[in-house]
């Protein structure tokens, strides 16, 4: 007897949550496969304990076990929590978990984004509308969570109860106020930064800590970021990648047909793959950029680490928003070519952030062509190794916020320059 099975879009959103949860569960058996349950149990409580500042590499302060334990658990828990809110999985979807996942590895647990979420649940109530309608930008809103754990830290000398309340305290006003600012800043932007929250973010976390310096709290930079681990970690992820392709042709009729056909979209937000290409085909895309990030971090000598690793799971996850070969490649190869003549280079932990989050400006070069997506990458570059200090890098979309601040001095002069054309 042959079985054979179909795809149906009609049943696309219940692919899309089990693909989510597969790949969870992927990187908790992963997790267990490369440290003892003694260790990743003990590496866990380092991980919800240590400041989680930029730039904080579980994997250097715990271990490879705990932190993917980690960011298992946290895409678990995001993914559950969209379904328990009854909401369709698509694009945005999928985007938010990968982003989850990938800042779980150096930044976020499940202790520090709850009060966030719990802030942006009291908005709902203050607004009487669901929380379904503020839940992805309460996730994507987690960027600030640092600051939920900084402020746990500075209270820890106090009584148990205050101890507790201040920092959720923070947290639940930061999940308040994120809804609204994150509204305006898209149309700031418009939709040319797919890091939108991040950049709202990074305004409210400017905010915030100028506030408690003003206070006399210092927050020092931190740089751990661990090395020697591109081996185990590129093998797990290039197997990760090639499934993704592998199912997404299998279910697509057992060819590409339409992947190069997504590459027309500009990326510019809303650009929702599964909703406009199907999900197979967006799968296929997942993986292949993947596969590009991965391959560009291994090429240019880069570490293989949580921060890197969360760089290209952003990237994967934006694979069903916005993000294609056609339009993260350039904004990439400005970060490259600017680096041949400034005083960086491209292995500094920093930089090489700045090229794989800055595939946020990939709308730039999927609107208006490779040489202005070239141009971006390289003030983004520049820009993001400077706007740190504004937050403490207690926003760990910092890229998001730098993105957004290179919209606003680039769109205009690319919409003034291309006016002055069309009237010659």
């Amino acid at each position: 007897m042959k079985i054979t099975f179909r795809y149906s879009q009609d049943r696309s959103s219940d692919y899309v949550f089990s693909t989510l949860l597969f790949f969870a569960f992927s990187m908790i058996v992963f997790a267990f496969l490369m440290d003892s349950p003694v260790a990743v149990v003990k590496g866990m409580g380092e991980i919800l304990t240590q400041p989680a500042a930029l730039i904080t590499d579980y994997i250097g302060i715990a271990s490879i076990g705990a932190a993917f334990c980690n960011a298992g658990l946290v895409m678990a828990f995001s993914a559950l929590l969209l379904r328990a809110l009854k909401l369709p999985f698509a694009g945005m979807s999928i985007s938010c978990c990968f982003l989850m996942a990938g800042f779980s590895l150096f930044g976020k647990n499940l202790l520090n984004i709850l009060p966030i979420l719990l802030g942006a649940f009291c908005y709902s109530l203050y607004r009487r509308e669901h929380l379904a309608r503020y839940i992805y930008i309460a996730l994507f809103g987690t960027t600030l969570s640092p600051i939920v754990t900084e402020m746990a830290l500075l209270a820890r000398e106090w009584p148990a109860l205050p101890r507790m309340v201040f920092p959720t305290l923070v947290g639940l006003l930061i999940g308040f106020v994120l809804p609204s600012i994150a509204a305006y800043t898209m149309r700031v932007h418009q939709g040319y930064n797919l890091y939108n929250v991040g950049f709202a973010a990074g305004l409210v976390g400017m905010v915030l800590v100028s506030l408690l310096r003003s206070f006399g709290n210092d927050f020092p930079s931190r740089l751990v970021w661990s090395e020697g681990n591109n081996l185990s970690l590129g093998l797990y992820l290039l197997v990760m990648f090639l499934l993704m392709i592998g199912t997404g042709w299998y279910y697509n009729g057992r060819n590409f047909r339409g992947l190069w056909r997504l590459t027309r979209h500009s990326g510019r937000a809303i650009a929702d793959f599964v909703m406009m290409d199907g999900y197979p085909v967006t799968l296929m895309n997942m993986g292949v950029v993947g596969l590009f990030a991965t391959g560009y971090v291994l090429l240019v000598g880069g570490q293989l680490n949580g921060p890197t690793i969360g760089g290209i799971l952003t990237i994967v996850g934006f694979g069903a928003f916005g993000k294609h070969m056609r339009n993260i490649f350039w904004v990439m190869m400005g970060v490259v070519i600017s680096s041949w003549c400034m005083v960086w280079d491209l292995t500094e932990p920093a930089v090489m952030l700045a090229a794989l989050f800055s595939t946020g400006l990939a709308p730039i070069a999927g609107h208006f062509g490779p040489i202005w997506g070239m141009i971006a990458g390289a003030i983004h570059a520049s820009v993001v190794l400077n706007v740190g200090v504004l937050h403490g890098g207690l926003n760990l979309y910092n890229n998001g916020f730098s993105a957004g601040l290179v919209c606003i001095v680039l769109l205009p002069l690319i919409q003034a320059i291309r006016r002055e054309k069309e009237h010659e």
